[in-house]
């Protein structure tokens, strides 16, 4: 766990250089989610970068420089929730052309395609915990349920890909 203390500090006196520190310790994790869950590059790209800049101009309203991760990750599921409610039309599915990230790809076509069939929560809340590294305390701050329930569901998400993936006798 990091220690964001004296960065958010800084930022909080208008440091674009300490902002830009804590933004570096949680950046390819935003995105990776983002990603995840809106499955489409540019919509991701342009949500991390709200959530960016949403974050940075209400850093002194950050009570508790621990929590920092968990904050600017709340921002983020506001803004991908957001997202979500304006699409009209489906979206671009990825595809294997897709650049995802040189530290993440899928292992297998099905996969995908499972993890595609997911809803909109269950993907936030797999690629949080996958991707993101993130506990089920965290998810549940981010998304408002309970700790409990973030790890029901997440059991659930699982055994449903796993059903999903495996191959009938």
């Amino acid at each position: 766990m990091n220690d964001y203390s004296a960065d958010v500090r800084l930022a909080r006196e208008g440091s674009t250089e300490a902002f830009s520190r804590l933004y570096e310790t949680v950046y390819e994790g935003l995105y990776h989610i983002a990603l995840y869950s809106l499955r489409n590059p540019h919509d991701a790209a342009d949500t991390v970068s709200d959530t960016v800049l949403d974050a940075f101009c209400s850093i002194k309203k950050l009570r508790s420089p621990e929590k920092f991760r968990s904050w600017i990750m709340s921002i983020l599921a506001a803004k991908i929730k957001r997202k979500q409610r304006s699409y009209f039309e489906p979206t671009d599915e990825l595809n294997e052309n897709t650049d995802l990230t040189e530290s993440f790809s899928y292992e297998s076509v099905e996969l995908r395609e499972a993890v595609n069939k997911l809803d909109t929560e269950s993907r936030l809340l797999l690629s949080m915990s996958v991707l993101g590294g993130y506990s089920s305390d965290e998810i549940s701050e981010v998304c408002g349920i309970k700790a409990g329930t973030v790890r029901s569901k997440l059991t659930r998400i699982k055994q449903k890909l796993r059903l999903e993936l495996t191959p009938e006798l």
